[in-house]
């Protein structure tokens, strides 16, 4: 959508936490607890080796996402932290999330993009299906979580 602007910051700015500590409030509302125990550190996210992007709608931050590099072969991405704000949701921020950050693992290299969701999401299992992603097997933090589903997807 052109009115979304895509823009690579840091994972530990202002903006960004912001926007991931909405993340994981949200989360927390449908999960309990803190939303997400997944063990992150902000240098996973800068390049070569992962990035994280924020959506801007009319020069306010209303979305995030990112990847990190997951596993041995420097091959796979993980996305982590795709996060809309209600106020924005439903005019497409995701997507344009969700593609800029599979374009930004494409262009470093990354073939496949795999990622952990809840049952408890189904806007975005719904999306991820929309964009071509299929139930893998479970992997990493919440693997052996009841109601976490892993996606993945051939980029």
């Amino acid at each position: 959508m052109s009115d979304i602007e895509i823009r690579v910051l840091r994972f530990d700015s202002d903006v960004a936490q912001g926007l991931v500590r909405a993340a994981l409030a949200d989360l927390a509302g449908r999960y309990g607890g803190s939303g997400d125990e997944t063990p992150v550190d902000a240098a996973e996210f800068e390049a070569p080796d992962g990035a994280f992007l924020v959506a801007y709608r009319d020069g306010e931050p209303v979305g995030c996402g990112g990847w990190r590099s997951h596993g041995d072969t420097g091959e796979v991405a993980e996305l982590k932290r795709m996060y809309t704000a209600p106020a924005a949701r439903g005019r497409g921020v995701a997507r344009t999330v969700l593609a800029a950050v599979e374009s930004s693992a494409r262009d470093l290299g990354r073939k496949r993009v795999v990622l952990e969701c809840g049952d408890r999401q189904p806007e975005a299992i719904a999306m991820y299906h929309a964009a071509g992603y299929e139930r893998i097997p479970n992997f990493g933090y919440y693997r052996d979580a009841p109601g976490c589903l892993s996606f993945g997807r051939t980029l």
